[in-house]
């Protein structure tokens, strides 16, 4: 057997046993299992081509070789990170069953790439959206996920996730279980609290006998992320809204507005389930951004340049004042 196909079935093998390990011993879902195949696949293949060699050769030079490919091949900062966290994982396994002397890429970073701020819609765009009237029981059903959506700031997950039993209408308030199995209970505000109680009385004629789900399909079983996405994207297109509708979306407008309207972050921050801060702190800037429309719209001196700026394009093009 030639070293090359040596070198591939032995990578089969030991990622195979990998994933093994992160099924079974720390329990990772399927779709975290993909990832890490994908990028350790792709690590991989990069090692054959280069001619580097077998997992145990790589060195935190060739692990920096790599992100400089992974770099030029267009691969974002934060993706990059992702495939350095998958080495690191990968590493600490192949330490531990004696394949690998250290873990080349401990001490090597991903390339910082630019803040990408969440879209919001405004205030009043929410408004107009939540304000449509329901015209069938499945629409009274979605109007409440929206509604529960915006008001209380879910993921997605946590919205598909939701049991009936969570929600406490009298006192307005709803248990979600977040990242991390993290439990958080949350305040449902009163449009919320009116259009889940409207879906509560047909969710009755749709629900399954056993089914514990706040939301139900058609069928009456659990509605999937991927039928609440749908749901979403259909009430934009048929309300008007001038961007696709997705759940983040409406997370992101919940903590956006909700840090212009009280400014305390650390209140968003817990609202939202964010264990570290720093997460949170991308809405200050959505936030600081707010404010500059306002003073660019308000402040006097921002007006004067705005009305010179137009009497000099006049002068420029010959109009009369």
């Amino acid at each position: 057997m030639a070293r090359g196909d040596r070198q591939a079935k032995d990578s089969s093998a030991v990622l195979s046993e990998f994933l093994r390990h992160l099924q079974s011993e720390k329990r990772h879902s399927p779709r975290t299992c993909d990832h890490y195949l994908r990028d350790l696949e792709r690590l991989a293949a990069w090692l054959s081509d280069s001619g580097t060699g077998d997992w145990s050769a790589l060195s935190a030079h060739d692990v920096r070789r790599y992100v400089a490919r992974l770099s030029r091949d267009g691969l974002s900062g934060r993706s990059i990170a992702r495939h350095l966290s998958a080495i690191r994982r990968f590493y600490q396994y192949l330490l531990r069953e004696g394949l690998a002397r250290d873990n080349p890429a401990l001490d090597v970073r991903a390339p910082r790439s630019g803040r990408r701020l969440p879209r919001v819609a405004d205030v009043d765009q929410m408004t107009q959206l939540l304000d449509a009237p329901p015209e069938d029981p499945l629409e009274v059903r979605d109007l409440a996920m929206f509604e529960l959506m915006y008001s209380s700031g879910l993921r997605l997950a946590e919205l598909a996730g939701a049991d009936l039993s969570a929600l406490d209408l009298r006192a307005a308030e709803i248990r979600v279980l977040g990242k991390g199995n993290k439990e958080r209970v949350l305040p449902v505000g009163a449009k919320a609290v009116a259009a889940l109680t409207r879906w509560l009385s047909c969710r009755k004629a749709m629900a399954a006998d056993a089914e514990t789900a706040l939301f139900v399909s058609q069928r009456g079983n659990r509605l999937s992320r991927r039928s609440i996405q749908s749901r979403l994207a259909r009430w934009g297109t048929v309300h008007g809204a001038d961007q696709r509708l997705h759940p983040h979306l409406f997370r992101h407008s919940f903590a956006s507005h909700m840090l212009e309207s009280s400014g305390d972050l650390r209140a968003v921050q817990e609202l939202l389930g964010h264990a570290d801060i720093a997460t949170t702190q991308v809405y200050t800037h959505l936030d600081f951004q707010h404010l500059a429309r306002v003073y660019d719209q308000s402040h006097p001196r921002a007006r004067r340049r705005t009305t010179d700026r137009t009497w000099r394009e006049q002068d420029e093009r010959g109009d009369d004042h």
